[in-house]
């Protein structure tokens, strides 16, 4: 039998073991350690506690008077004091509320503390900084009649229920267990007219996600603290995440651009070519073939291109076809968590720790000094699209007042579900959808109404009629004296706007929207057309896009992995561990990010495995509906783990933490400078540290002339880890830009570009907006393309 020695910061065999139980009656074992003789302990039953008498639980001398004195009164114990607040507007006198300000227990932080020897049993214990809150709260019980736990409906709030139970002593007969998808009069009424007891299902799942990342992260970060450097984490999620980006990282540097062009062609009609506007069409088929990037006819060079447009120059032009049409586009499912997060990061340019957060306001109802009580929207950590009857009923009739029978569809919309959704949850809606954010406006917060805003339209609009397009497309044919080409030119126009009026989607929402070829005339069949101008476009391949906040969610949400309550802290853990940097809202591996995920990859493929996550998230939903047990889900993930940690051990390579020199001394204390390695990457730093504090960035030049000194330009780090470009000079010059500067320099003016987006640059000095395909070889004046204007 082992426990954790606190000298050795090993396990170690426990030398004269004594089985005992503890004062609460719980089984344990006694002994030193085998090497060094400090003093071991550990929770969990042996077969030496066989036959021995179970002591009664000792009882404090307060608990033994507070047993017999009368109890009275409700009381109420949610998480948070303003959910306290709120719920205390509708409950009135009798009740007591309290808030437990989050878990009041959890894993010791000092060891594993799970036995993995005695069916993964863990090892709770009350947090220095919560003992105070919980003596007052044990208080509290103890002179109750009757206890209600109104923390949230989800696993997690299910076990905070479960830890306040355990922690303060409140009896079966005494507990209420309430919950509630929004803080509205009607919604507590009916919470607390209707009680239940605790749902161990949800407690076991909550608690074997727990132990499974503390298996996870325990021994993850022991190995990574042995093997790399201190101060080093790993967990089951988070380490999925970063490899995620790693790998996108990876397929961004290793991407090839491939050449490709676009033939478009300015279009009137022969009759009417003085009166017309032109309308533009896009090579579509040559000689029958289909033409594009991945068709079966591609344009890969200009030699190519260029017989084909003296071709076209002298060809005859006419309509082949004209094809009208109407198309519906659906309104967007009320938003869940995930899809609230994705869609405040693009449209509000929230980080999913500040949406949650402001969401979280937004369901308790904090600092509303307003005539209407309670909480604007419903619970705001959901993976359900379900709408309850009396909410769609409320805004069918809302609709129907506000924009009239036309925008209302004939029957409620009714979205999909998701994989693994609860049901039981609701979407993220307004509590009461006749609040319009003009209403509230004036007692909330500007993040608070824009997010409010943002969810009340999404609501809103997903209850209304499609929008209607009227959609035209017209085929050309141009023949040529050595080809026939087939061009064609697509229209579209709102004939019936319909959700549209309520909610625009972002364009990342949007991006199978049909390009739009401008205002097309009312052509016929066989009308002829002239040519006005050919307008050849030059494109490169361009590499995945780097993973923003909106777009890991999407892609950790697609694999399953993860659940509403994780995808916040799981973007905040990676990026407070060193392991990813914001830049730009863009996400990029640290060097650090990239060491620690290849090492993890080699040594727990199983583990860091896209798939094997999504499986444990599976496991424990099924955990959560009570179709499994929580030790065989731990026992199956726990053998082959705790063999392939033994392995690490001893296979995983020791990296190298001697700094390099610099080969200069310290400006500030004379000493030799070092190449450090911390949090966001290598920097130099002073040998003679702590006592010499002097740091420095390491230069990393980007090829391209400071506009004020000539000198060479570089990419440099706040001490927040925010990238800016700086010149090398300085101080000595002090040119500075949030943004990238490009290579190329301005078509017009000459002067400095600094990119705008994945496909967009800025000119410093005139302050023209380009685009990097266009200007990639007008710059340098090549191939005789002729310089675009600035958009």
């Amino acid at each position: 039998m082992e426990a954790y020695c606190f000298k050795c910061k090993e396990k170690r065999i426990i030398a004269q073991p004594d089985a005992t139980f503890t004062r609460r009656a719980q089984p344990a074992t006694r002994g030193v350690c085998g090497d060094c003789g400090t003093a071991l302990f550990r929770m969990g039953r042996t077969p030496a506690h066989e036959g021995m008498k179970i002591p009664k639980p000792q009882l404090s001398t307060s608990s033994k008077k507070t047993r017999n004195k009368k109890r009275q009164g409700k009381l109420v114990i949610v998480e948070s004091p303003a959910k306290a607040q709120s719920i205390g507007r509708f409950l009135g006198k009798g009740y007591t509320l309290r808030a437990s300000v989050g878990h009041v227990r959890d894993l010791l932080k000092s060891r594993l503390a799970v036995d993995v020897e005695n069916d993964f049993e863990p090892e709770y214990r009350v947090p220095n900084d919560k003992r105070e809150l919980v003596k007052a709260l044990k208080k509290d019980v103890a002179g109750a009649e009757s206890v209600y736990l109104a923390t949230d409906l989800d696993r997690e709030g299910e076990a905070i229920a479960w830890h306040l139970m355990e922690s303060t002593g409140i009896e079966p007969e005494r507990l209420h267990r309430v919950t509630f998808h929004e803080i509205t009069r009607d919604a507590i009424e009916h919470a607390f007219a209707q009680p239940r007891g605790i749902n161990m299902k949800l407690v076991n799942a909550q608690q074997t996600r727990r132990i499974l990342d503390r298996l996870v992260g325990f021994s993850l970060s022991e190995l990574l603290w042995k093997k790399v450097a201190g101060r080093l984490g790993a967990g089951r999620v988070q380490s999925v995440a970063v490899r995620l980006i790693v790998e996108r990282e990876r397929e961004i540097d290793s991407h090839v651009p491939e050449e490709y062009w676009h033939i478009n062609a300015e279009l009137l009609r022969a009759e009417h070519a003085d009166e017309d506007k032109c309308f533009v069409a896009r090579l579509h088929k040559f000689e029958g073939k289909l033409v594009g990037r991945d068709k079966e006819y591609r344009l890969q060079s200009e030699e190519q291109v260029k017989p084909l447009l003296r071709d076209l120059e002298g060809a005859s032009w006419r309509v082949i076809a004209v094809k009208r049409g109407v198309r519906r586009r659906k309104p967007y499912a009320p938003f869940r968590t995930s899809t609230l997060q994705q869609e405040a990061s693009r449209r509000l340019r929230f980080r999913a720790g500040r949406t949650m957060a402001v969401a979280q306001q937004l369901y308790q109802g904090d600092d509303r000094n307003s005539e209407h009580d309670g909480g604007l929207i419903t619970y705001m950590r959901t993976d359900s699209v379900q709408v309850s009857p009396e909410a769609q009923k409320q805004v069918r009739a809302f609709i129907h007042e506000m924009y009239g029978e036309n925008y209302l569809p004939a029957k409620p919309p009714r979205y999909r579900k998701g994989k693994s959704s609860q049901e039981a949850h609701e979407a993220i809606r307004p509590t009461d959808v006749s609040r319009t954010p003009d209403d509230v406006k004036g007692s909330l917060s500007r993040d608070q109404y824009r997010l409010y805003d943002l969810i009340w339209r999404r609501f809103v609009g997903s209850q209304m009629a499609s929008a209607i397009y009227d959609t035209l497309r017209v085929d050309v044919r141009a023949t040529g004296k050595h080809n026939i080409y087939d061009f064609r030119a697509n229209g579209v126009s709102i004939r019936f706007p319909g959700f549209l009026r309520v909610y625009e989607p972002s364009t990342s929402e949007n991006e199978s929207r049909e390009k739009d070829s401008g205002e097309i005339a009312d052509l016929q069949n066989d009308e002829l057309l002239v040519l006005h101008k050919l307008l050849p476009e030059q494109r490169f391949t361009k590499p995945p896009p780097r993973f923003t906040e909106a777009s890991l969610i999407k892609s950790l949400e697609g694999h399953g992995i993860g659940r509403p309550s994780t995808y916040a802290p799981t973007l905040s853990t990676i990026v407070n561990r060193g392991y990813v940097m914001r830049d730009d809202r863009q996400l990029r591996p640290t060097d650090i990010g990239v060491t620690v995920n290849d090492l993890l990859v080699e040594f727990f493929s199983d583990v860091l495995d896209v798939s094997f996550t999504a499986r444990m998230e599976s496991a424990l939903d099924l955990i959560a509906g009570g179709t499994r047990e929580r030790v065989p889900v731990l026992s199956e993930f726990y053998g082959p783990f705790a063999d392939a940690v033994k392995r690490a051990h001893r296979d995983m390579p020791t990296i190298d933490k001697t700094p390099e020199l610099v080969g200069r001394d310290c400006p500030m204390c004379g000493k030799e400078l070092l190449i450090r390695r911390g949090r966001y990457g290598q920097f130099i730093g002073c040998s003679g540290f702590p006592a010499c504090r002097h740091t420095e960035t390491v230069i990393e030049k980007i090829g391209v002339t400071c506009p004020d000194c000539n000198n060479e330009l570089a990419e440099r780090r706040t001490k927040k880890g925010r990238t800016f470009f700086g010149c090398t000079s300085f101080p000595e010059c002090e040119w500075t830009s949030w943004t990238r500067p490009l290579s190329m320099p301005c078509p017009t003016c000459g002067s400095l570009l600094l990119s705008k987006g994945r496909n967009k640059a800025v000119c410093s000095g005139c302050d023209g907006v380009w685009s990097v395909d266009e200007i990639g070889e007008a710059a340098d004046g090549k191939n005789g393309v002729e310089v675009p204007k600035p958009a």
